[in-house]
């Protein structure tokens, strides 16, 4: 059986943890490198601003953007779901599922499962080699690569282009 309960917001933490090792500049920075640099993304993101969230959330970022490179399997997700336990609550529309004990590395890999689930293949790092991040694809025909068409597509088509009209 097929179940997930997460949000839009629960994507979205999902989507910004893993874009938080961004090359800038040419070098890898890590927004999440401590406590004092991190409170404010967690607190935009319904996460609570300690250590102990913070610390899972870093290892939940590695072990995701593994899985979602393809580097590790989904079951290398396992530690970040041993407590997690979803209570059914009856609603106007139905039945929804509500987590009892959440962490933000919890809901982060939860997110991540909703997507397997309702939009597979949609989630993946950037077509860039050079870049770090990683993109939901909303597109209808699921043709995007890039984290940014602005930024990463521009910088790739011009280099295609160098390479055909440049010949060596």
């Amino acid at each position: 059986m097929e179940l997930y309960a997460t949000t839009a917001g629960d994507e979205a933490l999902l989507l910004d943890l893993l874009n938080t090792t961004p090359v800038i500049d040419g070098t890898a920075t890590d927004l999440l490198r401590d406590l004092a640099t991190a409170a404010a993304w967690l607190t935009d993101h319904d996460v609570a601003a300690t250590e102990d969230e913070l610390t899972g959330l870093v290892a939940a970022r590695q072990v995701l953007q593994a899985v979602v490179r393809g580097d590790r399997t989904p079951a290398a997700l396992a530690p970040f779901l041993d407590r997690v336990r979803l209570r059914p609550v009856a609603t106007d529309h139905g039945v929804d599922w509500r987590l009892t004990e959440s962490t933000g590395a919890t809901r982060a890999v939860l997110a991540w499962d909703g997507l397997r689930i309702t939009s597979p293949g949609r989630l993946r790092p950037c077509a860039n080699d050079e870049c770090r991040l990683f993109l939901i694809d909303r597109s209808k025909p699921n043709t995007a690569r890039w984290c940014s068409m602005a930024i990463c597509g521009n910088r790739m088509k011009a280099r295609r282009h160098y390479r055909r009209t440049h010949p060596d």
